[in-house]
């Protein structure tokens, strides 16, 4: 089978792996960039473009990009057209995993949403208590927060300790809880297309 390289933010890699292992993409080769980079979404396009670069360079024909535009305001779309690589749909994964129409209805239903996902439940007492300084000062999450009203928490599997950690992050920032279980989304159906071409050709 011809290989596909997937250059992927590191917030997906646990996903992507899944997605992997459920279909035996043994073909699937994963290049996973730092997480970090979302809190620098201005170095996304440059550090994707360097792994694509390194990717031809080493021969690798087939590539798509496990990113979604992620803040970058367009940067990621025009290093990816000249090469004519794929990334995810949406602006970011948060609709990549709830899918572009369903996410847009959430959006219109209730703008005041703080988004959770699998990755970020996880990591959320690093990510967001501990790097936004909530936890030394419980004060800042009415000053980052005061304008939202509810998180969503968009589980990739049915998982009992991770919704239970959901809710308590939640509770954390004093805001409503709600959750939907959404799967892997575009993370599954976007590589289908490119995984099945691949193996079509050997």
């Amino acid at each position: 089978m011809q290989p596909v390289r997937v250059i992927a933010c590191g917030a997906l890699a646990r996903e992507l792996k899944a997605v992997q292992r459920l279909n035996g993409w043994h073909h699937l080769h994963l290049v996973c960039l730092p997480a970090s980079l979302h809190n620098r979404p201005e170095q996304i396009a440059g550090a994707v473009q360097q792994a694509l670069e390194q990717a031809r360079a080493e021969g690798c024909e087939r590539l798509f990009v496990a990113y979604a535009d992620c803040g970058t305001g367009g940067g990621l779309d025009r290093v990816l057209e000249p090469l004519k690589v794929e990334r995810l749909p949406g602006a970011h994964c948060y609709a990549a995993f709830a899918g572009l129409e369903r996410f847009a209805q959430w959006q219109d239903n209730e703008p005041g949403t703080f988004y959770l996902t699998d990755f970020l439940v996880r990591h959320f007492q690093r990510l967001v208590l501990k790097e936004l300084g909530i936890e030394a000062h419980p004060e800042l999450a009415a000053l980052y927060f005061g304008h939202y009203k509810r998180v969503l928490y968009l589980a990739q599997q049915v998982d009992a300790e991770l919704l239970n950690l959901a809710e308590q992050a939640a509770a954390q920032l004093g805001l409503a809880f709600d959750w939907t279980l959404t799967g892997y989304g575009a993370l599954h159906s976007a590589l289908i297309p490119m995984m099945e071409v691949s193996e079509w050709r050997n």
